[in-house]
């Protein structure tokens, strides 16, 4: 009898250490050899995996938004009301976000969007983001209407351009930890709306 294919097994397995590699060394200087070492495997074993380096690296920008997502789901689970959802999740990211170095990804995969495999995976993982930061803004947001706000479209968007300056703030040493957590928490809060800052 066939042994059951067993490469979605493996890549889970060996996509976390692809994705840190990334986060690390960044998109050129990680080279197929340096992943196969950190994973404890041969090259050929990769590229049974994958075709080539850019779809790990491809993978790896898709695990950035799992991780986080996985992260918020369960944030989320521990929540009983769903308007206080967001603000539980932004004073988690406040205190928490870049942690884990996986922006490093999206850093590196922003000087290699002339790739359009790249450049639809950062798409992609970008509108996740909003998709589902928007979903958490409506939520916290209904029953307290103001024309003052800008619309929950255009605030998701502006949450995630505010991580971005957070990563941009921590690779540069532009602001500490604590005044990263201050931009995050009292801009977050005013684009969720609906409370005070």
């Amino acid at each position: 009898m066939p042994r059951a294919d067993q490469s979605a097994q493996r890549r889970k397995k060996l996509l976390p250490i692809v994705a840190h590699t990334f986060a690390e060394l960044g998109y050129a200087r990680a080279t197929t050899a340096e992943l196969a070492q950190r994973c404890g495997v041969r090259e050929n074993i990769l590229y049974r995996l994958w075709p080539d380096k850019k779809a790990m690296f491809v993978a790896s920008i898709d695990y950035v938004y799992e991780q986080a997502a996985a992260t918020w789901r369960g944030i989320l689970e521990e929540v009983d009301d769903s308007a206080e959802a967001a603000g539980r999740l932004l004073e988690h990211e406040a205190k928490h976000y870049g942690e884990s170095g996986l922006h490093r990804i999206i850093l590196a995969g922003l000087s290699q969007t002339d790739e359009p495999e790249i450049r639809d995976a950062l798409r992609t993982m970008y509108s996740r983001f909003h998709r589902f930061i928007r979903g958490q803004i409506v939520a916290h947001r209904d029953g307290h209407e103001s024309s003052a706000l800008p619309d929950e479209s255009v605030s998701a968007w502006a949450i995630v351009g505010l991580g971005n300056v957070a990563n941009i703030s921590r690779e540069l040493g532009l602001l500490t930890d604590r005044g990263r957590k201050r931009l995050m928490s009292s801009v977050g809060r005013i684009l969720l709306g609906g409370e005070n800052p």
